[in-house]
């Protein structure tokens, strides 16, 4: 491995690197939050903005029994969270560890705060509490991108897959490609289904539960994630070291 290759590429290189199980983790919840919202909140999304946009525009059109208010707040609130998320970004932009670590901490705050708001509140589709939950997972999904768009691992966007499944069949051998990369996207895709898949049958019990499990699993990436952060600098500042020798 060369000292000088970016953490993206390593990453993008190997399934058990700690920064892409990291994505991965981020791209289970991703279905978990995006399933309360969307099921459990009147069909509006809280990470997949471009979703937003489509049922913004059909629910204006009028006669859907679509929600207008509903994405207006998840659009703005993401827009406030990657707002943070680039100013992290900016202020952090040559130390991720620490840039890493500080997203990772308040994606997993808020969910937690969510949770317990969702199990006190109980939020319901159109009522206060409802949008206060919205806004609140929306705003961490908006500092999560802008972390993830800043590292740029391909493929892994955590979030959206439309590019992943692209990928996935225009470098295809089928598609006259090296078929490089396949084997991360097609996990990529399985892990948000998964997630996906979890939160709707988690939703049929409590709306809490959902987002509780995505709390419980942002806070264990950030646990596990910024130590092995940690150890691959020093792995990487040794080896630099050795070769400068």
């Amino acid at each position: 491995m060369s000292t000088s290759e970016p953490l993206a590429q390593r990453a993008a290189r190997d399934l058990n690197h700690p920064l892409t199980r990291a994505l991965l983790a981020l791209t289970f919840t991703t279905g978990l939050v995006d399933g309360a919202s969307y099921l459990g909140l009147g069909h509006v999304f809280t990470a997949n903005m471009t979703g937003n946009i489509v049922l913004l525009g059909f629910g204006i059109a009028g006669g859907y029994n679509l929600p207008v208010l509903a994405p207006i707040v998840s659009l703005l609130a993401f827009l406030v969270g990657a707002g943070i998320g680039g100013i992290l970004a900016q202020r952090y932009s040559t130390r991720h560890r620490i840039h890493a670590g500080t997203a990772l901490a308040i994606e997993a705050v808020m969910l937690v705060a969510v949770a317990v708001f969702a199990a006190i509140k109980a939020p319901q589709t159109g009522q206060a509490a409802g949008y206060i939950v919205i806004a609140m997972m929306a705003l961490a999904m908006g500092v999560r991108n802008a972390t993830i768009r800043k590292i740029a691992v391909p493929d892994l966007t955590t979030t959206v897959l439309t590019m992943t499944l692209t990928g996935l069949a225009a470098e295809s051998p089928l598609a006259g490609g090296t078929g490089k990369g396949s084997l991360r996207r097609v996990v990529a895709v399985a892990t948000m289904l998964i997630g996906a898949l979890v939160g709707a049958l988690e939703l049929k019990t409590s709306f809490a539960l959902v987002v509780g499990t995505a709390a419980v699993i942002a806070a264990l990436t950030w646990i596990f994630y910024v130590p092995a952060a940690r150890r691959e600098e020093e792995a990487v500042a040794r080896r630099a070291a050795s070769a400068a020798d």
